[in-house]
């Protein structure tokens, strides 16, 4: 089989194994998908040699609209603060719906995806180099001034993680919305910047 045969084998049998997933609510071994395609298992084996790459291809696969996604905002010529909101905001929408279609099957994900967890860090560390591109591209208009661009993504990661982390997705629920999004996008291009507010100007905390 040629390469291009052999990547779209990986993305056939990676959407076949999520459909059994989200039918069973479980995961599903090379043996038991090719049981379920009625193939040998020597033909799986040639496409997923090792069970490693069964799941980081059905973790490509769960990844891919996402990342189309991104794709399309950091394209878009959007200004800073708006393609900011949005490279969050379609992300987080992506998510809920999801969830809202099958929260069982969100939830097994959400599980796969903190048991194998260095299937899915090359796709956050794409996320996090396109957030410095907007960070450098916002403190060329004046914003996050001061800011070193590592340790700015780390903040706003932690501002927008429930809008983006699935857990917080299935827990928090319709708590969640875009015009809170919003008010924090806007918080972040008003407000964060390198100089000290007064927050953390004493040694300790104050007695409650």
């Amino acid at each position: 089989m040629s390469d291009e045969d052999i990547e779209q084998l990986r993305s056939r049998f990676a959407r076949e194994a999520m459909a059994l997933m989200e039918r069973t609510g479980e995961e599903v071994s090379r043996t038991r998908l090719a049981a379920e395609l009625k193939i040998a298992r020597a033909r799986l084996d040639a496409v997923f040699p090792e069970e490693g790459d069964m799941l980081e291809a059905i973790t490509a696969e769960w990844f891919a609209p996402k990342i189309a996604v991104m794709d399309k905002v950091m394209a878009s010529g959007l200004p800073p603060r708006r393609k900011l909101y949005e490279f969050i905001a379609r992300r987080y929408v992506l998510l809920r719906q999801n969830f809202a279609d099958d929260p069982i099957a969100f939830r097994l994900y959400v599980e796969m995806g903190e048991r194998y967890f260095e299937y899915a860090q090359s796709y956050i560390d794409l996320g996090d180099h396109y957030l410095c591109e907007i960070i450098a591209e916002a403190q060329a208009e004046g914003h996050l001034e001061g800011m070193d661009v590592d340790f700015a993504r780390s903040v706003i990661n932690q501002m927008v993680a429930p809008y983006l982390m699935p857990y917080y997705i299935a827990m928090l629920g319709d708590r969640l919305s875009e015009d809170k999004l919003a008010h924090i996008v806007d918080a972040i291009f008003d407000g964060l910047v390198a100089k000290d507010g007064g927050a953390r100007g004493t040694s300790k905390l104050n007695a409650a």
